[in-house]
């Protein structure tokens, strides 16, 4: 998909399709009688699938034919980016609009006995925006952003439905005992283990029966069908791939690891193939029943996933080779940690086969989100609507993109400037320098030979980030 380029008419015509008018947008084409209105708009999330994870990545092994079917009908991008390089922060960037050098939420912070350091009050999300704009919203799975009765709470923060886990430590459990609707607990009897009859354990079945993403697959479809006459926005974030961090080595819960079953592989990666394999099939799922409804034409899906690949329950990132040519993985700053699919498609509106390399972060999707809505971008957002790189159309870009990651008691950063990519690793720590138009695995520091670079990137650090009491820049204990 080009970059750039066009004509005053060709921006026009986005323009148009950006409102949210009935125009005949894209290649494709559409008849302006059959559609009329807002979009819906659906982003999907996976939980710690790497850049590599996906056929359409270039991932060999793992099926993933849902996926690469939705990229083969939309666009790829190739040099998207997570918010954070791990679960909370990341969420945050998306939902707010703002990179970890402003968000509130910069890192995972855990509050007892449920929960993580919850958005405050009135905090300017996406949902919320989006609501105001005249749609219907709701999120479908892992939260992570604040606890029962807390601030943060997803029906406090622009969504008028949830149904899901509200602390991210509780999502890590697959078979769960309850989840949450709204803010009501919904038990799930299948899961709850009667006490044994016996003192030594045994006497009674020990195996639960309800697959969590199962039941977030079927209320997504159920909020579609519920609202497939208005303009809706559907968050789901799946908490497949990510380890149940409490069960050690058999930490990859699925119900089968078909159809992988026969393969050599060691049981721990026949289950994370099998994982995202299922994650696919529910994908598929979503998209034949937006089709069914007749809503296709009219509904921008986007997958992503939250950060790089994880190396949890027993699952070696290397072995299906999850970053792709990336290096790191999850809690790296490094491009294995926070480069992520993102995958878009509207038929009619986007051009089928697609793949964009315009270089774009989560905190992009609030503005892309408004633009389309035809809601006002708030100025004071640190993204940029990438809704002409998904049209076609000529795309403003970023001069800098920023992260900084507080894990260990050290704080690191790292910044994204054209070709370059900077990371330190502490505060006072001296800059490391990759070119990625030549070294996309960040093997070869080269900011030795580019002092200019360096001070240029310096000096943007220097007034990246506004002051955190919970997340200071520290230099480690």
């Amino acid at each position: 998909m080009p970059e750039t380029g066009g004509t005053i008419k060709r921006r026009d015509f986005l323009l148009g399709c950006a409102a949210g008018l009935s125009l005949s947008c894209g290649s494709g084409g559409r008849n302006p009688d059959k559609v009329t209105g807002k979009p819906n708009i659906i982003f999907i999330l996976a939980d710690d699938l790497g850049y590599g994870d996906l056929g359409c990545y270039g991932q060999r092994e793992i099926l993933t034919p849902n996926l690469d079917r939705l990229a083969g009908e939309g666009v790829c991008f190739t040099e998207h980016y997570a918010g954070s390089t791990v679960c909370a922060p990341s969420r945050c960037c998306l939902m707010t609009g703002l990179h970890t050098g402003h968000s509130y939420i910069r890192g995972n912070r855990e509050v007892r006995p449920m929960g993580q350091e919850p958005l405050p009050e009135g905090t300017l999300t996406v949902a919320r925006l989006l609501k105001q704009a005249g749609y219907r919203t709701a999120l479908i799975g892992k939260w992570g952003l604040g606890g029962p009765g807390s601030t943060g709470m997803p029906n406090s923060q622009g969504f008028e439905y949830f149904f899901g886990y509200l602390c991210q430590r509780h999502a890590h459990n697959y078979y769960p005992e309850f989840l949450f609707r709204n803010s009501a607990r919904v038990a799930l009897p299948g899961n709850v283990m009667p006490e044994p009859k016996n003192p030594d354990g045994s006497g009674v079945a020990a195996e639960k029966t309800t697959y969590s993403p199962d039941l977030l697959t079927a209320e997504a479809l159920s909020f579609i069908e519920r609202n497939r006459s208005r303009p809706f926005f559907l968050y789901l974030p799946f908490t497949i791939p990510h380890a149940n961090d409490e069960a050690g080595d058999h930490g990859l819960e699925v119900p089968s690891d078909a159809p992988y079953s026969g393969k050599s592989w060691p049981q721990q990666e026949k289950n994370f193939a099998a994982m995202v394999t299922r994650l696919d099939r529910d994908i598929g799922r979503l998209l034949y029943r937006v089709k069914e409804l007749g809503l296709d034409e009219n509904t921008l899906v986007i997958f992503s996933s939250d950060n790089g690949p994880h190396r949890e329950g027993g699952q070696d990132p290397e072995f299906f080779d999850s970053s792709g040519p990336l290096r790191g993985i999850k809690r790296d700053l490094y491009e294995g940690g926070i480069r992520v699919p993102l995958i878009a498609r509207w038929p009619g509106r986007i051009e089928a086969g697609g793949e964009s390399n315009h270089v774009s972060a989560f905190w992009d999707f609030l503005p892309t989100a408004a633009e389309i809505a035809g809601a006002e971008v708030p100025l004071e957002v640190d993204g940029i609507s990438y809704l002409p790189a998904l049209l076609g159309g000529i795309q403003r870009e970023h001069e800098f993109l920023y992260w900084e990651f507080h894990e260990g008691g050290a704080s690191g950063q790292a910044v994204r400037m054209g070709r370059w990519k900077a990371v330190r690793l502490l505060p006072s720590a001296p800059l490391k320098l990759y070119d990625l138009s030549s070294d996309l695995g960040e093997r070869n520091d080269v900011a030795a030979d580019n002092p200019e670079v360096v001070k240029k990137i310096g000096d943007y650090l220097a007034g990246a980030r506004s002051e955190s009491i919970i997340w200071p820049l520290k230099e480690g204990a």
